[in-house]
């Protein structure tokens, strides 16, 4: 049996490796992708552009202002002279912020009362201004502070100790770039398995191979199997960018990253099996693993935070193999965990499998008789 799906295999291998089209969709696409998610998919926020208008005129206000400037994410690019000046800049979204500092900004400070200070922000992009809020209310805060000490007042009773476990610097693309290894790989795998059989039918050597001495069985495994070896390779390429390219620490064990790899690209084998047994031709399968993935990438968390979508959407994440894999790699990526922290992961990825595989035997057999 073994001889005859390895001879399958090479043969899968050979179809995919020997046509230059399908050599490019393996290794151009995913690294062009990785280079774009990896520097355009970020949270992280530089040169905000920003006006200012100072009312004080004080050495106050100016040196409040210089730590906005000084923080390397806020760009000053206009200073007004009035309050009108503030909706038109907004408006044509030339700023996205303006720090308005009042006249008794610094006799406010002396005296010990609140120091106003005004942040306008463009609310259009809901997400954006909250993360500029949160950065400007840091710089004022930490203005406050440094004021009460250098004036000789007392500290504020209770003080703010941030630090951020797993990701002290905060960057975007250690949270990023673990999350496009699942990504990748669940694109080239399905592409890979989900066009093999319908491939097959348009060169009409499908029903070649129905005629040959292999059971279904073995056809499926001659199918799967090359997917499973690039799938892995591919993995393999992105960690190694990822830790390389990117500096993204890979704290955890490998063994417990190869095997929820391996797990989840069983998995998206099965599933692109079974698009594949139903697809007549390549065109719908490519349709049809597209309409897969898209749900696959909202619903695992990889942009979105799962805790936050409704509970009915949080069950059907269970189903989508990508919500388990992301859990695993940036567990071990960033946390340092182990293969008996993803137990539940690896379980229903296997579940996943398991389902799927069983799901496009029985999908080819029909489509055969």
């Amino acid at each position: 049996m073994w001889r005859a799906v390895f001879a399958l295999i090479i043969k899968e291998l050979l179809a995919v490796l020997k046509d230059p089209k399908s050599r490019m969709v393996l290794v151009v696409p995913p690294l062009l992708q990785l280079i774009v998610f990896g520097y355009a998919a970020t949270f992280d926020l530089n040169r905000v552009p920003i006006a200012v208008y100072d009312q004080d005129h004080s050495q106050a206000s100016r040196d409040l202002i210089a730590q906005f400037l000084g923080s390397r994410i806020f760009e000053q690019v206009a200073s007004l002279k009035s309050a009108r000046q503030i909706d038109p800049l907004i408006d044509s979204r030339k700023v996205d912020l303006v720090l308005s500092i009042d006249r008794r900004f610094t006799r406010n400070l002396l005296t010990h009362r609140p120091a106003p200070v005004q942040l306008i922000v463009d609310g259009r992009d809901s997400n954006t201004a909250l993360i500029i809020l949160g950065y400007a209310n840091s710089i004022i805060t930490s203005f406050g502070m440094r004021w009460m000490r250098s004036h000789g007042e007392p500290p504020a009773p209770a003080v703010l100790d941030i630090r951020a476990q797993y990701n002290p610097t905060l960057s975007s693309q250690w949270f990023i770039v673990p999350g496009i290894i699942a990504v990748l790989t669940q694109v080239v795998t399905l592409m890979v398995v989900g066009l093999s059989v319908a491939r097959e039918r348009e060169a009409g050597t499908f029903d070649q191979l129905l005629v040959t001495p292999f059971t279904q069985g073995e056809i499926l495994l001659g199918k799967g199997l090359p997917g499973l070896l690039i799938g892995t390779v591919e993995a393999s390429i992105i960690i190694l960018a990822a830790v390389l390219w990117f500096d993204v620490p890979l704290r955890g064990s490998l063994i417990a990253l190869y095997f929820g790899v391996l797990l989840f690209v069983a998995s998206v084998i099965g599933i692109g099996l079974m698009i594949s047994s139903i697809a007549v031709t390549q065109q719908q399968a490519l349709l049809g693993a597209f309409l897969f993935m898209v749900p696959s990438i909202i619903l695992s968390g990889f942009a979105t935070p799962i805790a936050n979508m409704p509970m009915v959407i949080r069950k059907l994440t269970w189903l989508n193999p990508m919500r388990h894999i992301l859990i695993v790699v940036r567990g071990v990526f960033l946390e340092g965990s182990t293969t008996s922290a993803f137990i539940p992961e690896y379980a229903a990825m296997a579940a996943i499998a398991a389902v799927s595989l069983f799901a496009a035997g029985w999908l080819f057999r029909r489509r055969v008789y």
